[in-house]
């Protein structure tokens, strides 16, 4: 049954890589493995419970018979709510950010940005997007911030190629804003919350890795945009109502929302509860200022036109399923016990992390950012500071203690190897469904750029990783 569930697994993975070729969304494949793998694990619970449980299995039973029943009834509330209360706080969190965004977007709280990209200028109109682009990343889901860029961009520049590097450019700075932060990305979130880093410690080591690798390749598609673009000023969509505040509202709107999350961090390490939480709270607090703002639209029977939101739905959407399929179907394979083979394998025959990170980040431009990331944090167990005095390479295990150097380059090379290819993440996939843009493309005029970033990205990171462990 082990066998089965890898092979569903793996199955899954190939899927998911070639998605863009068979036109099956990796959400649906993801939330089938998930649900299937632990069908299949439940079948043969026993087998399962009595090789990884067994103590907490007899306590369970507390002296009565063991049964077909009883088995279940310990895999459900003792192994399978845990992986459920994992992946539920991701897709709270992210559920949470996706709102804040939408209410933030709805009340013109990013108009700025057209303002300040108003220009053909191409440079100026490319670095202020992205800059935009990157640090919004940091804060709010990679994918929505994506898409209200993606949005912004097209209803200015004309030209179809143009846009397909500029486009491009967002998603890098999209993907490289949003991993030198535990907020920014479900890597660093799933890191955060299971301790294996910690906010601050996070931030301070990822940050200029993650800044050059977006400075990088934008430098880079700069050169190949024209001086001028061919751009069109359209007036900015009616949305309605909810448009109609003025300038210190959105900037207050704007803070509340921002502020909120970035204080996150800070609710964690006081009260100790999960960061999805202190998400929810900030949205609590935002939704009810959009309505005090807006209680003229909301006594009014106009309905507002949500042009931007109506695109992003359905992604977002699909990215929560995605997430939760992912997690739960890693779940199972841990609990099948061959993650730690496979751990066990590498620290025989490979014993580098950063052969790990290469490989990884290039897996991730084929398959996907989350799915590799999360399988190699699969891998390892966080250990502390008892566990390292009982192994015997004290200085190679290090490597996986709190704020060790694995968590910062899995969640780095698999940030920036998603945009290897374009198909490597959601943000990427996003950008080609909008600009019907072919993977040869992106291989012969993206690729190169990004790996030059990622590249340089890693070699700095090992560096501080060095020079200050």
């Amino acid at each position: 049954m082990t066998l089965i569930i890898v092979i569903l697994l793996l199955l899954g993975y190939l899927v998911i890589a070639t998605g863009h070729l068979t036109g099956v969304n990796k959400a649906a494949i993801a939330v089938f493995i998930g649900t299937v793998g632990w069908v299949v694990y439940i079948c043969y619970g026993t087998d399962f419970v009595m090789a990884h449980h067994a103590v907490e299995y007899l306590t369970f039973l507390a002296g009565n018979e063991p049964t077909s029943d009883a088995v279940k009834y310990f895999i459900y509330n003792d192994v399978f709510l845990y992986y459920v209360g994992r992946a539920a706080s991701i897709v709270m969190f992210l559920l949470a950010t996706m709102s804040i965004i939408e209410i933030l977007n709805n009340n013109g709280c990013f108009d700025f940005i057209s303002r300040w990209i108003k220009t053909r200028n191409s440079k100026r109109l490319l670095w202020t997007i992205t800059f935009a682009t990157f640090i919004i990343s940091a804060n709010l889901d990679n994918l929505t911030t994506t898409m209200t860029m993606l949005v912004i961009m097209r209803q200015i520049v004309q030209n179809r190629r143009q846009r397909m590097l500029i486009g491009s450019a967002i998603v890098i700075a999209a993907n490289c804003g949003g991993c030198f932060t535990v907020i920014g990305d479900p890597t660093g979130l799933l890191l955060w919350g299971t301790g294996a880093i910690t906010a601050t410690h996070f931030t301070l080591y990822m940050a200029l890795p993650a800044v050059l690798a977006w400075l990088v390749p934008t430098a880079l598609i700069s050169r190949e945009l024209p001086e001028r673009l061919d751009t069109q000023w359209s007036p900015m969509p009616y949305r309605g109502d909810d448009t109609n505040l003025n300038s210190w509202q959105r900037i207050l709107m704007l803070f509340v929302g921002i502020g909120g999350l970035w204080f996150i961090p800070t609710f964690h390490n006081i009260t100790k509860l999960s960061p999805f939480l202190g998400a929810l709270c900030v949205l609590s607090v935002l939704w009810v200022v959009n309505e005090v703002m807006n209680r003229n639209l909301l006594r009014s029977d106009q309905m507002s036109q949500r042009y931007i939101p109506k695109a992003t739905q359905y992604g977002s959407l699909q990215q929560i399923l995605f997430v939760m399929g992912i997690m739960l179907a890693m779940g199972v394979v841990t609990e099948t016990g061959v993650f730690a083979d496979v751990a066990e394998w590498i620290d025989e025959n490979v014993h580098d992390i950063w052969v790990l990170g290469v490989v990884s980040g290039l897996l991730s431009g084929l398959v996907d950012t989350f799915t590799i990331a999360i399988s190699d944090i699969s891998l390892y167990p966080v250990l502390n500071s008892e566990q390292l005095t009982l192994v015997a390479d004290t200085e190679y295990m290090s490597q996986f203690a709190v704020n060790g150097a694995y968590w910062k380059v899995v969640a780095f090379s698999t940030a920036v190897g998603g945009c290897l290819l374009c198909v490597g993440s959601v943000s990427g996939l996003a950008l080609m469904k909008m600009e019907h843009m072919h993977v040869s493309w992106y291989v012969k005029n993206l690729s190169p750029k990004v790996m030059v970033g990622w590249v340089i990205g890693l070699a700095v990171l090992m560096t501080e990783l060095v020079m200050y462990n």
